[in-house]
Order: C-alpha cells, then structure tokens, then sequence
C-alpha cells in the first residue's frame, strides 16, 4: 500500500467520543473484536507478580499498548510448542521428515518454508523471496554482505539521524570490516523539524550524495517517532539513480500495509517478536528481490549467483544431504540462509502466524487506522486540560505517514514519574530517553476501551 490520501472523514469523532460508553460501542462494531480472544491479556495483578504467574491469578486485563516493542502471546502458542515437543520426544530425528497427522506442524524441514509463506502475504512478497532464519541483525550483517559493496568513491551508506542502534552499529561496523571510516561514510539524515524527515529531503540528499552512496539503508518506520517513510518513492528514486536500497522493516511488518515485491525494494529485514507476537527474540524474517535470488547455470553446470555469506542451509534441498561440498543455493531469499534453524523458533514462528492467517493485513490496517486516530482524538482533547501543554505528539497527524504507535514526547522531567504511574496502573507502553512514551494499539488484540482507559490514566499521571 503506498502512501497516499486517506478519507480523514472516516476518523472524525462525535463530541461524546471522550465517554466510555462510545468506546464500548466502538468494540461492540469491530469485525475483528474476535481476534482478541487468540491472545493471553496479562492481568493487572500477573503484571505486578515476581513469581510465575497463575493464568487465573486476576480477571482484571491490564492495558497493553507495547506491540511494538513486544506482542502478546498467542494462545495457540503452548499447543504448537507442546506438538512440536511431542514430536520430538517420541520419532527424534525422524520429526524432520515425517509428517504427524495430528500436528499443526509441518516436517521439521519444511517449517521455514511454511512460515515465509506465511511472512509473505503479510509484507507483499512472493513466497520464495521470504526466508524465517536468524535473528534482525545477524539478517542485516548477511544481507549488506551482498548488496553492500564499496568501490572507490562509491562508498558510503545513507542511513537516518537517529537509527535504532543495533542497525547504527551495524552499519558502522559493515563500514569498518571494508577498511573505511565510519565518521567519513554514513551520510545522516538529519530530521526537518526536529524529529521527522520529510520524504523531499531524502530525495534531495540522494541527489546530493549519488556519486559517494553505495547503499541507502532506511526503517520502514522510525523507531523514536513512528514515521512511516514513502517507501515506494524513495526505493523508486534511489533505484532510478542506479542505487541499491535496503529497508528495516522491524516497526513495519504486521503493522502497515507492505508490497515489497511490488516496490521492486532490494533486500529488507523485520523482527517477529512485534507485531508478529512470536515471543522475545524469535526467529526473524529476510526479503531479497526475486531479481537478485536468481539461481543459474554455466556450461560445466556451476551455480552463478550474486555473492553471499554462504551456509550449509542455504543449498537446495534437493541436493542438500548430498554432502558433497558443492554448494547449489536454494533459489530465492532461502539461498541466503546459513544454518538449520531452531525448530523450537520456528514453531513459535508458526502459532503466531496461524493468528495471521485467520485475517488480512489490509483489514488490520483499517482497524488499527481508527484505533490510532481514537488515541490521537483523546489525547488532543486532554491538552485542553491544561494551560500549558505537558506533551505533544510527534508522530506524523497524517496518517499515511504513521502505524499503529504514536510517540508522546513529554516536558522535561515528566518521563519517569508519567511512566512510573502508567505502569502502577497495569498500563504497559514503552519509554525512550529523554522523553518519550510510545503508545501502540496493536489491531490483533487492543480496543476502544483500553484506549480510553489508557488516556484517564495518563491524565492522572500528568496531574
């Protein structure tokens, strides 16, 4: 879905929108309101508990607004762990290959396969250009291997002022390992008031910078804001100015609307543990463009491929238990691969995905369109509460421009105490330093109600 013109119309809300009654009303016309029920909602009690908490331990559901830091567990996730568990304790090794009839899960060996698949309708790829392996950096680090390649004056990497820093570091180390300073070759976008950068200005800079830049490499959505950048734009224009770009998907995947395929992006990674509600540190996802996952065949019948950090994973498996050293890589993102992956991982991968393949990306986004706008509606009106404004939001009002978080930049020294109160609420949102709550109403499992339970709450705090 590129960016382009919403009806705001759709998000305009009555005067009686500020009374809970409304957003009861709200939940009661949701298509998705099921959707919920796939998800254990932390109560207010387990979120205070120091010990392993009992399911039933309160029925008080707390408010969690942090999918986009961590997603909440899926229920099916203990049935699918629990399967997979059985399978291996009772055929071993033989759960590679052998399909159990009452599993929910494939053959150990085809599980990456099924959860790209998955992955792949979520971000608009075709299935062979999404591969489930690694986790988010250690994708980065095998990706820039192939498509970061410096040469002469063509050296640096385009990147944002403010980059989560894994990717910064990552960056910076890519840099170093090619003999190059960092401080002399990552270009930085700079933001155009303050925190967000305007798509004109990217563009500008890659007109500044085509002769030097050897990669763009952008976030789908900042990280500290919750821009969503013009993807197809950018990608389009650095592409026309003989450029390769690549996109951290991590803050976009499950949460807008992507067409990677479509876009012709490069190469993009994402993390499965927001959004995608596949538990800390889950397996992590890999687009590369079916143009560079092409396999083909010299005269003696050697693979030509673009150059890759390579593994035994990533060779086709028609040819894999051959284990004769010649590598033939699978065709598409699965030729990037390197190891067997954790089926454990996978699994999880799996549940979560099973939730996903119970809707559709677009229908999540509407949802979540109007939950968002709701959020912003309340949060306006409270400024009116006060003579001097205590926060402003500084993720984009356009909501072509934003996903599900909005980031709530506070007055100087409200940071601790405002999260400190949230959290004593059973209210869970993120912060980061030096003043920002980043709220998110994840579609898959929040309502009107936990947003509007979460503005009251966060009116006290202010007072």
């Amino acid at each position: 879905m590129s960016p382009s013109k919403v009806d705001t119309a759709a998000f305009d809300f009555p005067a009686e929108a500020t009374a809970l009654d409304y957003a009861k009303s709200q939940d009661a016309k949701d298509s998705l309101q099921h959707l919920r029920s796939e998800y254990i909602i932390p109560s207010k009690a387990n979120l205070k508990a120091r010990r392993l908490a009992q399911p039933n331990l309160s029925n008080e559901d707390g408010t969690y607004f942090c999918g986009n830091s961590l997603g909440l567990q899926p229920k099916a996730m203990r049935t699918f762990i629990q399967a997979q568990l059985d399978t291996w304790s009772s055929i071993g090794v033989q759960g590679h290959f052998t399909r159990i009839e009452d599993s929910p899960l494939p053959p150990w060996q085809d599980m990456a396969k099924t959860a790209a698949t998955s992955m792949a309708k979520i971000v608009g790829a075709n299935p062979d250009e999404v591969a489930a392996m690694n986790t988010l950096t250690v994708n980065l680090h095998l990706l820039m291997a192939s498509f970061y390649r410096p040469s002469g004056r063509k050296s640096k990497i385009l990147l944002e002022w403010k980059a989560f820093p894994s990717d910064h570091y990552a960056i910076e180390s890519q840099i170093r390992w090619h003999g190059y300073d960092p401080k002399e070759n990552m270009i930085m976008l700079e933001p155009d008031d303050g925190y967000r950068v305007s798509t004109e200005k990217i563009l500008k800079t890659i007109d500044d910078h085509t002769d030097e830049i050897a990669l763009v490499m952008l976030p789908g959505v900042q990280y500290y804001t919750g821009q969503l950048f013009d993807i197809p734009t950018i990608t389009s224009y650095a592409q026309s100015k003989g450029l390769t770009i690549g996109w951290d998907c991590a803050h976009a995947a499950g949460n807008v609307p992507l067409q990677l395929h479509d876009w012709n992006v490069d190469f993009a990674v994402w993390c499965t543990y927001k959004y995608m509600n596949a538990g800390p540190g889950s397996i992590a996802g890999a687009f590369v463009h079916e143009r560079h996952g092409r396999v083909e065949y010299d005269e003696n019948d050697k693979p030509i491929f673009l150059p890759r950090l390579s593994g035994w994973y990533g060779g086709d498996q028609a040819s894999r238990f051959k284990m004769d050293n010649n590598f033939r890589p699978s065709p598409g993102a699965a030729g990037f691969q390197c190891s067997n992956p954790s089926a454990i991982d996978l699994t999880a991968l799996c549940a979560a995905m099973s939730v996903f393949d119970k809707t559709t990306i677009a229908a999540l986004r509407q949802k979540s369109l109007r939950l968002t706008c709701y959020l912003e509606h309340l949060l306006d009106v409270l400024q009116e509460d006060f003579a001097e404004r205590p926060f402003n939001v500084i993720t984009p009002k356009d909501t072509t421009q934003r996903g599900a978080q909005l980031c709530i930049l506070l007055k100087e020294g409200l940071l601790q105490p405002v999260a400190a109160a949230l959290e004593e609420a059973g209210v869970i949102c993120d912060k980061r330093e030096p003043g920002v709550i980043r709220v998110a109403p994840v579609p898959m499992y929040n309502t009107y109600e936990d947003v509007w339970h979460f503005v009251q709450i966060f009116r006290s705090a202010l007072i």
